[in-house]
């Protein structure tokens, strides 16, 4: 990889940072309501849970980098073209695990040596050499791309179904109540947490907070401390609620029944055998 690739490496890690933190206290979409109202909610959560797993399996397993781009790319146009999601909405809940492979892939590309002979990029530093090599930006490039596509294949999961579903897949697969009661719980209060810190986020910058550095410290104290108390208080809150309703370490849920389609069929199978065909094929090459 030449230097100026490298360059323009940084340069998007960047801007999909910048693309976070300018975003991070806007309105936020629920990935629930994302879910919703996906077209592809309808398909049966279980085809689609055990395909995209299969999925991932194959792209961690796969030698070569193209099986990672292809599952980022289709994920992107079946989540987007076929089941709805806005564009922006899909890269704006991306953006921040795309910010840590890419950073993540620049640390990868380093490595500390005594002899910078041979490499592509040498940095001297307190006696020392931070070099790229080729062989770097192959092992970079293989693990950044397996990741990518695991990850995309995740966030497909969870932007087209429903958490009600996920909970009815991990009860099928015998998952013990205890940890499902824990997933929906968590999972609630996640989003619970991100709307009262965005009330209190707003509060503070309407009563001029963060006018100035020394100003927004103090504020972001305050909302971090009024957060946590708050968050007790809502833990208790719902606990009592629970256990009002006979609450014995199980929460259910009205399960749908969806069937099996053959348009499931023919898209998990479609994906799996193009996933497999690109391997052999880059193999064969």
């Amino acid at each position: 990889m030449p230097l100026p690739a490298l360059i323009v490496l940084c340069v998007v890690a960047g801007v999909f940072l910048t693309y976070f933190t300018r975003h991070q206290h806007g309105p936020h979409l629920s990935l629930d309501m994302m879910a919703q109202s996906s077209r592809l909610k309808e398909l049966n959560a279980l085809v689609k849970f055990f395909t995209l797993v299969a999925l991932m399996v194959i792209c961690v397993a796969s030698p070569n980098a193209f099986t990672g781009v292809f599952l980022v790319l289709a994920m992107l146009v079946l989540a987007v073209f076929v089941g709805g999601i806005r564009l922006h909405d899909y890269i704006r809940y991306l953006a921040l695990p795309t910010t840590f492979l890419l950073i993540s892939g620049l640390a990868l590309l380093f490595n500390i040596v005594a002899d910078p002979t041979g490499s592509v990029l040498s940095l001297h530093v307190f006696g020392i050499y931070l070099c790229v090599s080729s062989s770097t930006q192959a092992l970079t490039t293989l693990i950044v791309s397996r990741a990518a596509g695991a990850v995309s294949c995740l966030c497909f999961l969870s932007m087209t179904t429903p958490m009600p579903d996920i909970i009815g897949i991990m009860r099928k697969i015998r998952c013990p109540a205890l940890i499902i009661d824990l997933m929906y719980l968590i999972y609630r209060y996640i989003f619970i947490v991100l709307s009262l810190h965005h009330d209190m986020y707003d509060a503070a910058k309407s009563r001029l907070g963060l006018k100035d550095y020394r100003t927004s410290l103090r504020a972001t104290g305050q909302i971090y401390s009024n957060l946590l108390s708050r968050s007790y208080q809502f833990a208790g809150q719902n606990f009592d609620a629970m256990e009002s309703r006979c609450y014995d370490t199980g929460i259910r849920f009205l399960e749908q029944k969806r069937s099996i389609t053959p348009a499931v069929l023919v898209i998990s199978s479609g994906l799996l055998i193009a996933s497999l065909f690109l391997d052999l094929i880059l193999l064969w090459i």
